[in-house]
């Protein structure tokens, strides 16, 4: 079985039964294809006798949203597997345990988290969770410093950013979040309702200029291994444990790209709650909830980046007077940035967010639109001059008052 092709449910369960750590007797095994995303097959496997399960994951040679005409690199699930175990040696108990993988069949087996919830339905539904910050930023501060030439030796660093070249998957991000969104697209995804808003998008100059920058970041500044995909739905959470899942994006790039891309889902989100809160009341508190786990992720994240720097940094010119502060700083602007190209690239760009898509009133769901797009635009146009999180919170809250 070990020359790639796409799995059956069958051929799932024969593998999965392999893992003896989780699978130790022979009762039968009963296999469920549950994959809602757009590159991979995801097989659960359970054995009824004993409640024991766990995840088969199986990348495939296309981008099932458009098809075989858009043809992606398998080497993206060993990346995907490395990565999960390396995140799990700096994270540990943030992201699921790897059993197994196989690079020729393109596949990761991994920990069934099924008593946890997909972060973004959570949130649609209401959820809160009270340690996802001090979580969430325990992964960023963790996974950026001791990948970065700030708490890895520098050669062994670069040894390693040749394990996560990944162009297929970068091309990916490259065009849809930095380059289709601020023209008319093919790829694009538009409302007529929002129409005009994406045309004034597309001649917004200014605005063009600061993608411009974010994106030349993204493509030049190796500055640690991210997640790369570090939206809410790459994370499965419970009121007490959070774990990030899916990192096929995986590459050596700007940290404020993830940090960013955590804080657009959750400004998603609160651009919907036009329709998911009920009433002012209920969406006054939730949007406060929302905004409080952006500036606590982001204060708990400073705190024990600042902490590990003190007391691991490995290079001495790095400890000269003000750099640590000009580089935290330098990190919260193009957080800000990355951000804003998340949240309006998944507006109108090709893959939306349930958050605003499920929204089933038509004017309530172009009221979240909008506002998503005028704090996505905000955030673009003045990253270079933020210089506080509450810059993030002011923006998003004074789009919301208007």
């Amino acid at each position: 079985m070990s020359h790639y092709h796409p799995l059956s449910e069958a051929e799932a369960i024969e593998i999965a039964r392999t893992i003896k750590e989780v699978f130790p007797t022979s009762e039968e095994l009963v296999s469920k294809e549950i994959g809602d995303g757009n590159l991979n097959l995801v097989f659960h496997i359970t054995q009824p006798a004993t409640g024991a399960s766990l995840i088969v994951k199986q990348a495939l040679p296309y981008a099932k949203v458009v098809g075989e005409s858009w043809p992606l690199s398998l080497d993206r699930a060993r990346i995907e597997s490395e990565a999960l175990v390396k995140e799990g040696e700096l994270a540990p108990g943030l992201t699921p345990r790897v059993y197994k993988a196989d690079n020729e069949l393109a596949l990761t087996i991994m920990e069934d988290l099924s008593d946890h919830v997909i972060m973004r339905k959570g949130l649609i539904e209401g959820g809160t969770y009270p340690r996802f910050a001090e979580h969430i930023s325990e992964f960023l501060a963790r996974t950026l410093f001791f990948t970065s030439d700030l708490g890895m030796n520098q050669q062994d660093k670069k040894r390693l950013v040749e394990r996560f070249i990944n162009p297929d998957l970068c091309k990916i991000t490259e065009d849809l979040i930095f380059e289709d969104p601020y023209f008319d697209a093919p790829t694009n995804s538009i409302e007529s309702s929002i129409r005009d808003a994406a045309e004034a998008i597309w001649k917004d100059e200014e605005l063009k200029l600061e993608v411009a920058l974010l994106r030349e970041k993204f493509l030049t500044s190796a500055q640690a291994l991210l997640h790369g995909d570090l939206h809410t739905g790459s994370i499965f959470i419970t009121p007490e444990s959070t774990k990030v899942i899916d990192p096929e994006f995986a590459y050596f790039g700007p940290m404020g790209f993830d940090i960013g891309a955590v804080f657009a889902n959750l400004l998603l989100n609160y651009a919907s709650q036009e329709h998911w809160s009920l009433d002012e009341a209920s969406r006054s508190d939730r949007r406060a909830y929302l905004l409080n786990t952006i500036r606590d992720t982001w204060t708990l994240f400073e705190s024990k980046f600042r902490k590990l720097w003190n007391e691991q940094g490995n290079d001495r010119i790095f400890r000269a007077s003000g750099y640590q502060d000009s580089f935290l700083a330098r990190l919260l602007q193009d957080t800000v940035g990355f951000a804003g190209a998340k949240t309006v690239r998944r507006v109108y760009g090709l893959a939306h967010v349930a958050d605003i898509d499920t929204i089933p009133d038509a004017a309530s769901r172009e009221r979240a639109q909008r506002l998503a797009l005028k704090i996505g635009t905000g955030l673009i146009k003045s990253h270079r001059q933020a210089a506080s999180i509450e810059d993030i919170i002011r923006i998003a809250t004074d789009a919301a008052a208007k």
